[in-house]
C-alpha cells in the first residue's frame, strides 16, 4: 500500500490583501503523478510556494510525510524545479555535470569536495534524464528542453523522493515538451518518485498525470485524469456563463 506523501489541510494564502488560495485541502500519495492546472493567477504558484513553507499560510496545515514544511526530516527528501530554473544565464560557464552536482550539496558535505558518493548520485540523475551526451556541455549550450532536463536532475541529484514543479512546460518545442513528459511518467513508474506538476498546458499534463486538480482560489476539480471535465463543463465549475442565447 502507497505511503501519504503530502496531506493539505484547508490551506488558505492571502497575497497582498487578496485572497489567492483558499480553504484547499488534497492529499497525495507515494508514486502519485499529479497535475495542478488553472488559469493565470488562479494560485497554482502560491500553492507550491506554501506547500514548501517558502510563503506564509494564513490558515490551515501542511505535512510532508508527517512533517511541517521546512523541518529538518525533509532535507533532501524535496526537489523544487521553480518557474525560473530553466532560464538560467546565458553566462554561467558551468558544464551540466557540475550543475547537477551542486544538487548533491548539502550543509553536511560543503568541505567533501571528492565524495564518491556525491559522484555516483551525479552520475545517476544524468543517466536518469538522458544527459549523458552533453554532460561536459556548458548550459549555455543547450537546448532550452535539455536545460529543463538538466535542472530536474540537479533535483534528483538530492536523492528526493518528492518533485514538484513550476511550469517545467513553458519556453520548449513540441519534441522537447514530449520527451520531458516521458521521463517524468518514467520517474513515477519505474523509480517511485512522487510528483507534483503545475501547468497551464491543459492538454499535454491531462496526458501524463495521473491525476488532475483544477485550482482556482480553491479546488474546482479533483478526479482522475479520465473524468476531467469538458472545456464547458469546466467554464460552470468556474462560475463562467455562456453569454450567447439559443
Amino acid at each position: 500500500m502507497a505511503g501519504l506523501v503530502l496531506d493539505v489541510c484547508d490551506l488558505s494564502v492571502i497575497r497582498s490583501g487578496k485572497v489567492v488560495i483558499k480553504d484547499v485541502c488534497l492529499t497525495v500519495d507515494e508514486g502519485e503523478f499529479l497535475g495542478i492546472v488553472g488559469p493565470n493567477g488562479s494560485g497554482k504558484s502560491t500553492f507550491l510556494l506554501a506547500v514548501l513553507g517558502l510563503l506564509k499560510s494564513n490558515s490551515g496545515t501542511v505535512r510532508i510525510y508527517g512533517h511541517p514544511p521546512l523541518s529538518r526530516e525533509l532535507h533532501q527528501k524535496i526537489g523544487w524545479v521553480s518557474q525560473a530554473a530553466s532560464y538560467l544565464p546565458r553566462n554561467l560557464r558551468l558544464t551540466v555535470r557540475e550543475l547537477v552536482r551542486l544538487g548533491t550539496l548539502h550543509s553536511g558535505n560543503l568541505y567533501d569536495f571528492d565524495s564518491q558518493n556525491r559522484r555516483n548520485r551525479t552520475t545517476q540523475a544524468i543517466l536518469m534524464t538522458g544527459l549523458e551526451n552533453v554532460q561536459n556541455t556548458e548550459i549555455a549550450r543547450l537546448s532550452g528542453g535539455q536545460r529543463q532536463r538538466a535542472v530536474i536532475a540537479r533535483a534528483l541529484a538530492t536523492e528526493a523522493d518528492l518533485i514538484l514543479l513550476d511550469e517545467p512546460l513553458v519556453g520548449i518545442d513540441r519534441e522537447s515538451r514530449n520527451s520531458l513528459l516521458k521521463l517524468l511518467d518514467n520517474l513515477c513508474h519505474e523509480e517511485g518518485k512522487t510528483i507534483i506538476m503545475v501547468s497551464h498546458d491543459l492538454t499535454a499534463i491531462s496526458q501524463t498525470a495521473h491525476r488532475i486538480v483544477f485550482l482556482e482560489e480553491t479546488i474546482r476539480f479533483d478526479g482522475p485524469t479520465s473524468k476531467l471535465p469538458d472545456l464547458g463543463k469546466l467554464a460552470s465549475l468556474r462560475g463562467i456563463e455562456h453569454v450567447h442565447q439559443d
